[in-house]
């Protein structure tokens, strides 16, 4: 059996293939060596492994940079000392998901940001995402960010800051306690995204979106060779917003490709077929 993860700051997907082909799916809490302890980490990966008959593991994960990589391979070896283990960044698991083994410009659009250009096999160009705080640009934790920055400073209709703070019963001490003293802000600012979308029809709401995309691209996208490859997203937020991110990605002149909500049947396809 081959284990197929894809984790993100919020939650993992897991995809069980059997010998035959039949494939099944499981979803654990998100996985992040750079946010986690072992212990945290350890028990998220037993809700998933233990139990099961598992030949060869690809995990693709946020947090999974070089230096973390053997933190997240040393605990899947603890769990399944007989199988082969791959651990990847999640930025490689969009690239080879969405691409395949085509070269293209992959990005991710989901709790966080990031992006790439891929040349059918490696990344070879990686505009740093910087986190929330500094970048993340277009994610739902930067869309959260922008939208209680701009009802709390009254940049949104006033009514609009109403619904909002009667909906998630939070005062003004609330938000700054969760934002810069309470464990995963990007987290709690992208929990905001459904509100986003229920008021997605006002023009000002549109316009923090696909601003949030122009800067995005801009900023990310626009560094790589986009005159010469396609531009891919995968993630909740591009799926979402896909007809606004598809909008401002082609006003600024990119060829839009694949828009999906996970890489994950591209990845099977690809561990599987190619």
């Amino acid at each position: 059996m081959i284990a197929i993860a894809d984790s993100g700051s919020t939650k993992t997907t897991w995809s069980f293939v059997d010998g035959d082909g039949t494939e099944s799916r499981q979803e654990t809490g998100g996985i992040n060596p750079y946010y986690q302890s072992d212990e945290e980490m350890k028990q998220l990966l037993e809700e998933a492994l233990l139990g099961k008959t598992i030949d060869t593991v690809h995990f693709y994960g946020a947090g999974c940079t070089p230096a973390k990589q053997p933190v997240v391979e040393r605990l899947l070896a603890q769990l399944l000392p007989n199988a082969k283990v791959e651990v990847e960044s999640d930025l490689l698991g969009a690239a080879r998901g969405l691409c395949g083994v085509s070269p293209g410009i992959a990005c991710i659009l989901g709790t966080g940001s990031n992006s790439c250009q891929y040349d059918g096999t490696l990344i070879t160009h990686n505009v740093s995402p910087l986190g929330f705080i500094l970048g993340d640009e277009g994610s739902g934790a930067y869309l959260g960010k922008r939208l209680v920055g701009d009802l709390l400073k009254g940049q949104l209709p006033a009514e609009l800051k109403d619904a909002f703070l009667k909906i998630y019963k939070l005062t003004v001490a609330d938000i700054i306690e969760r934002v810069y003293r309470q464990p995963f802000p990007n987290r709690f600012l992208a929990s905001f995204s459904p509100f986003i979308l229920e008021h997605i029809e006002q023009p000002d709401v549109r316009l923090l979106v696909a601003d949030s995309f122009r800067t995005f691209l801009e900023r990310n996208v626009m560094q790589y060779d986009y005159a010469h490859h396609g531009v891919h997203f995968v993630g909740s937020v591009a799926w979402h917003y896909r007809e606004i991110l598809h909008e401002t990605a082609t006003h600024l002149g990119l060829t839009v490709g694949e828009i999906e909500q996970s890489p994950m049947a591209g990845l099977v396809i690809y561990h599987t077929t190619l």
